[in-house]
């Protein structure tokens, strides 16, 4: 992620969904004013890059999500996420990366209404933790 807002809106939004760890690559500067009381429930880990973490969490039993517009992906609303499961964001401008998507195990993507073509990348991570949580509402 590029932006420190995007990251930071999305740690608060995890801990809001009981999600109790975010992988960014990089050195983001969370926002204490947007993150709020997330911080004492979301562990944040930082990574050069995000293959090798991809593919350790794969060993440990996790599918890969990615949230990105693809030939491939499905739509948000119509797929059954895996209970456990790690939520790939891409880049707010370039997405997911061509050497990520290959690792991903499914990609879905939300449905856009008008103009612009996408979501932004915090809101997108919105509604698709939210999807998750609706669909097991009890963790």
């Amino acid at each position: 992620m590029r932006s420190n807002v995007n990251v930071s809106r999305i740690v608060r939004t995890a801990g809001c969904c009981g999600v109790r760890r975010v992988i960014v690559c990089g050195r983001p500067k969370l926002d204490p004013e947007i993150t709020r009381d997330a911080l004492h429930y979301v562990t944040v880990e930082m990574h050069r890059t995000l293959a090798p973490v991809l593919r350790r969490l794969r060993e440990e039993g996790f599918l890969l999500v990615g949230l990105e517009q693809t030939d491939r992906s499905k739509v948000l609303f119509e797929f059954a996420f895996p209970k456990r499961c790690v939520l790939v964001i891409g880049n707010e401008r370039l997405g997911i990366d061509s050497e990520t998507l290959r690792l991903l195990d499914a990609v879905v993507e939300i449905p856009v209404y008008g103009q612009p073509a996408s979501y932004n990348a915090a809101a997108a991570a919105d509604m698709a933790l939210y999807e998750y949580c609706r669909q097991y509402p009890f963790g």
